[in-house]
């Protein structure tokens, strides 16, 4: 089960360019270690997380083996208007998560 933290300002005044953090909690095999016996251990990361602000698509990431087990990920986008920031993570085994916060322009 995975769980998000998500910190964007509840105001922001229009035009204004503000800053975006979330971590997602997930646990990550690289694919690089064994078992005891010797068995390689599948890998199961979080390959991709997208962003979208109102429908539209603000950030993107590809993400590889090398990042960390509960990747933090920060951006800045620009104020344009009162909505939803949606956020989704994808990953191996058919892992998604999604979730979202909202955001007041004035």
């Amino acid at each position: 089960m995975s769980r998000a933290v998500i910190n964007v300002p509840k105001t922001v005044k229009r035009g204004e360019i503000f800053e975006v953090r979330t971590l997602v909690a997930h646990a990550m095999e690289t694919g690089f270690r064994r078992t005891q016996l010797g068995e390689v251990i599948p890998r199961d990361i979080i390959t991709r997380f997208v962003a979208t602000y109102n429908g539209v698509e603000v950030f993107r990431a590809d993400l590889h083996p090398a990042i960390a087990a509960n990747p933090l990920i920060a951006f800045t986008t620009v104020a344009t208007e009162s909505g939803t920031i949606a956020f989704q993570w994808t990953g191996d085994k058919g892992y998604s998560f999604t979730e979202s916060a909202t955001i007041t322009v004035v």
